[in-house]
């Protein structure tokens, strides 16, 4: 079941795997929130905890689990640039020059990025109707 349990689980093995490299210098919060049709995700600091928040429509079972795992991802790239975590920016612009799918491919993800652009382009309106109206 996907629940904020299991999506904290997947951040700690994200992390565990792909992103060893960089400390975790805060407190780090992930949960499901919001049923938007144009964002996966979001990353903020407040009081020096980061919260990772994730569409909340991901929650069902038809949404493929490497779409969830890449937006944690893309959100873990913000932070390891120094965005929305205590981590010295490295960046001006946190998508400047594409870096967090540069990072992202650096780090294993880049069948998963081409992958989730069909899904997004074709299907993702399909989807989004159909699981927002359950």
């Amino acid at each position: 079941m996907r629940d904020d349990s299991w999506l904290k689980q997947r951040l700690n093995e994200i992390w565990d795997l792909r992103f060893i490299d960089v400390p975790k210098v805060n407190q780090i919060n992930i949960r499901f929130k919001g049923k938007w049709k144009t964002k996966f995700g979001h990353i903020k600091l407040k009081n020096n905890i980061t919260e990772i928040v994730v569409n909340s429509l991901f929650k069902n079972e038809e949404i493929p689990q490497y779409i969830i795992d890449l937006t944690i991802a893309h959100e873990l790239v913000h932070y390891s640039h120094g965005f929305q975590s205590p981590l010295e920016r490295k960046f001006q612009y946190p998508h400047q020059g594409g870096i967090v799918n540069k990072e992202l491919k650096k780090r294993g993800f880049r069948d998963a990025l081409m992958l989730e652009k069909k899904v997004f382009r074709k299907e993702w309106p399909e989807m989004h109707k159909r699981i927002k109206k359950n």
